[in-house]
């Protein structure tokens, strides 16, 4: 019997090494290091208080990897690394690889356990009470690893969700759970006619202020504390939520599509940035390990198209539309019946 390939199964053996490799660079500062001068790895070493061999393989990894490149012995950044592995740029997706190493990783070894019971592993992880977002806010420190991450995801997905549909009609947009304000700051710049408001909790909404006050829309960017299962809406003919409806279980989603339906004028809109596993749940292999992801931390999962329109028709909104945006979230829309 001839045996098929076995490439596959072994890069998914394999897999973690890579992404755990990447998270011990950034967390060790390494990209941030060869961004002010190239290096050779004794004197990294050195630097760190870390065992040369150990670093030196550690580098050589990141150079196999793509993210590091070798100038005679010295090490230096290749322009993804320059990018995103770097905390001061505006592009950074260190706050999500931090959280990623620090929490996420850990979680997910025990998804056995998740899928044998069906709930997340908060308590089994960090031995506390409490959900994953009491883990966002523990310390400051904690938090504004959890709001940058968010942050540089957000910059990569919040343009193309609000290209996603024409949204010109409208002239007031409440983005509900808005974080550090990436999604409002985006659909300010591309409608000029659009004022928006930030709204989230009061220990997150001061960490909009900076990055709303960067916009050249900023003027039009107001920032607002609340918490949106408890809390009174503030008016808008246009709400947006992205990366907030695959945290919770259907109970709590279709009680916060009421509520907003309940807030919104006749003909308002209501725009979800979320990742859309297609109808068959095949694919895509992001979405799917996303939900995942969601069965380990929340009490969520990602959801097909035709299950986003379920909820939102259910909740009195009509003309569901999706559309894959080629990014990391997806975009939903629809409007208020009636």
């Amino acid at each position: 019997m001839t045996l098929p390939e076995a490439t596959r199964i072994l890069e998914l053996m394999e897999a973690f090494r890579t992404s755990k490799a990447m998270f011990t660079a950034v967390s060790l500062g390494v990209f941030d290091r060869l961004e002010h001068s190239p290096s050779e790895a004794a004197a990294l070493a050195e630097e760190f208080n870390v065992q040369c061999d150990a670093l030196e393989r550690l580098l050589d990894s990141c150079v196999g990897l793509g993210l590091l490149r070798r100038r005679g012995s010295q090490y230096v950044n290749q322009p993804i690394a320059s990018a995103y592995l770097c905390t001061d740029r505006e592009s950074t997706l260190t706050g999500y690889i931090l959280y990623s190493n620090h929490v996420l990783y850990p979680m997910w070894s025990h998804l056995d356990d998740a899928i044998r019971e069906g709930t997340p592993r908060w308590k089994q992880t960090f031995g506390t009470e409490g959900s994953i977002f009491d883990h966002f806010f523990r310390t400051e420190e904690a938090k504004q690893t959890f709001l940058k991450g968010m942050h540089g995801l957000g910059v990569l997905s919040s343009p193309k969700v609000i290209a996603a549909f024409d949204l010109s009609r409208f002239r007031k947009l409440i983005d509900l759970g808005g974080g550090t304000g990436h999604l409002a700051i985006a659909a300010a710049e591309r409608y000029p006619q659009l004022k928006a408001v930030v709204f989230d909790l009061p220990q997150v909404i001061e960490s909009a202020r900076p990055q709303v006050s960067k916009s050249a829309s900023a003027a039009r960017i107001s920032v607002h504390g609340g918490d949106f299962f408890l809390d009174e809406l503030p008016d808008g003919d246009l709400f947006a939520m992205s990366r907030i409806l695959h945290d919770w279980p259907t109970e709590k989603i279709t009680s916060l599509l009421n509520k907003i339906r309940a807030r919104l004028p006749k003909g308002g809109g209501l725009l979800l940035a979320e990742k859309l596993l297609n109808e068959e749940k095949s694919g895509p292999i992001s979405a799917q390990m996303q939900s995942l992801n969601m069965l380990v931390c929340t009490e969520g999962k990602e959801r097909t198209l035709g299950e986003y329109r379920t909820l939102l028709e259910e909740a009195g909104f009509e003309n569901v539309s999706g559309h894959i945006t080629g990014g990391p979230l997806d975009a939903i829309f629809a409007s208020k019946h009636g």
